[in-house]
């Protein structure tokens, strides 16, 4: 039985780690639509490949944050409900719930995690895959 413990222990947790990846330098090039299939692949090497749709390829290139990126996902947040109370004779209202019309619509965020590396792409060129393959 303690040969299974000390199996246990040595089994490596998986940790995960999250990247930005930056398009900036593409976005006022290329027109990119929702649910676009992509492939991101070499995430373990300098520079990463991602292909967008069938004929989109770029090249990225990692940058090291300054100080720590936080991410957030955000979310529909209930309407604020507000209860009438209060005396009053004209109040018609009295004990009812109302959602204020005026009210702006509210977004709910909540943190994920956080990123040191942020992933910068350009468009891939022939001379970029050449110069991958004689490194």
């Amino acid at each position: 039985m303690d040969e299974n413990l000390v199996s246990d222990e040595n089994v490596e947790k998986e940790e995960e780690e999250y990247v930005l990846l930056n398009l900036d330098e593409v976005r006022c090039h290329i027109d990119i639509t929702p649910n676009t299939p992509y492939v991101l692949s070499g995430l373990d090497t300098p520079n990463p490949i991602l292909v967008i749709g069938d004929n989109l390829k770029l090249i990225g290139e990692y940058e090291e944050t300054i100080g720590t990126c936080l991410v957030f996902s955000e979310g529909e947040a209930s309407p604020v409900v507000h209860e009438e109370t209060g005396p009053s004779e004209a109040n018609l209202f009295s004990g009812k719930f109302i959602i204020d019309p005026n009210e702006a619509p509210s977004k709910e965020v909540t943190p994920i995690g956080s990123l040191q590396k942020i992933l910068k792409f350009r468009l891939l060129h022939e001379g970029d895959v050449q110069d991958d393959a004689a490194s």
